[in-house]
């Protein structure tokens, strides 16, 4: 079976492709333009394939209601008042074109996350290349449906969804008409407990849906990204700050740009190490055969001498003969005098 691929843009997604790497710019441009600007420049300085948005306005996600059901509660943003926080951590809308454009001019993707129809109608009016689906709108049929029926790839994360959830999630989007569609492992804490992340569920994920699958990163730290790599994972999106002291609310769970780009060089590393399934020898490998063991004459031996165990031996390096004549050669005689650090051949063999 072939393995599935998605393509964002001319680039190739998948399996035997190089990691798909995101950088979420999320809330870390603190309402500054221009501090979402050098977000950009750092993602791509650090190596980033992409950089992601989200779109939505406070009001758009919740309502400006204060009771008991508005507070956050279990979280990072414990005891904030949900309409509050998404208004400091919107991106606004009509920075989004340009930044697209600005990305775009450094080779880099841009595309977002979409809250509600209208972000989706706002983001088509430019020509994003793909959709993200956040963890919490994987239960929202209804804006599956939308943003399926672009025809643009989806990416979807899966925090805190069972395994009948997602079922439900990716029959609506492939129903919808979306061709393309990668899963990501997510763990919806923020930050997130490496003993919570369960990455083995990546080649799961990917083999129960038939889709590219990944990771969406909010634990500490580069070692989640990189394992998730060695498990199969064909994306790594992960949140990007300039600072982690400048605040926020997403700063606390950021890599900074040093950061960043030293998980990017680790995950191009674990890829070649990853390499494929091989038994060849490699060139470097190449000069060390020399030094295995083999058979050599490790006693002055006469001619007519019987060789035992004693005046020959399996050694370094490997001039001699194979180890595995050893048992033939014991109990012969000697056809030659045969000096101590002689590699061992047949024309010593009477």
């Amino acid at each position: 079976m072939k393995a599935p691929v998605i393509e964002i843009s001319g680039k190739r997604i998948g399996s035997g492709h190089p990691t798909y790497i995101i950088a979420e710019m999320s809330a870390n441009h603190g309402q500054d333009f221009d501090r979402a600007l050098r977000i950009l420049e750092a993602a791509k300085e650090a190596g980033a394939d992409a950089v992601k948005l989200q779109t939505y306005t406070a009001d758009t996600l919740t309502i400006n209601c204060d009771n008991d059901y508005f507070r956050i509660k279990g979280t990072a943003w414990q005891g904030r008042n949900l309409h509050d926080l998404y208004r400091e951590a919107f991106t606004p809308w009509e920075w989004q074109p340009k930044l697209a454009a600005t990305a775009a001019s450094m080779g880099l993707h841009c595309f977002s996350t979409p809250f509600d129809n209208s972000a989706v109608d706002f983001l088509e009016s430019f020509g994003v290349p793909a959709h993200k689906v956040a963890s919490f709108e994987v239960v929202d049929l209804p804006l599956l449906k939308k943003i399926a029926a672009t025809g643009k790839p989806v990416i979807m994360s899966t925090g805190m969804a069972t395994l009948a959830e997602i079922d439900e999630a990716v029959t609506t989007l492939r129903l919808g008409g979306c061709p393309q569609i990668a899963l990501l492992k997510c763990t919806s804490a923020y930050p997130a407990s490496p003993a919570d992340m369960n990455l083995r569920t990546i080649p799961h994920l990917a083999a129960a849906f038939g889709v590219v699958a990944g990771l969406s990163d909010h634990s500490l730290g580069i070692v989640a990204a990189v394992t998730a790599v060695s498990m199969g994972a064909s994306i790594i999106e992960k949140h990007l700050t300039l600072s982690r002291k400048d605040g926020g609310p997403d700063s606390g769970f950021s890599l900074e740009p040093p950061e960043f780009k030293a998980m990017v060089a680790a995950v191009r590393e674990a890829e070649q190490a990853l390499g494929q399934v091989s038994y060849s020898v490699t060139a470097q490998e190449e000069a060390s055969r020399v030094f295995r063991r083999s058979l050599f004459v490790v006693r002055d031996i006469r001619a007519g001498e019987v060789f035992n165990s004693a005046n020959v031996r399996s050694i370094r390096p490997g001039h001699g003969l194979h180890t595995r004549y050893f048992d033939i050669v014991l109990g012969r005689r000697a056809a030659q005098d045969i000096e101590k650090g002689t590699p061992l051949t047949w024309e010593h063999l009477g």
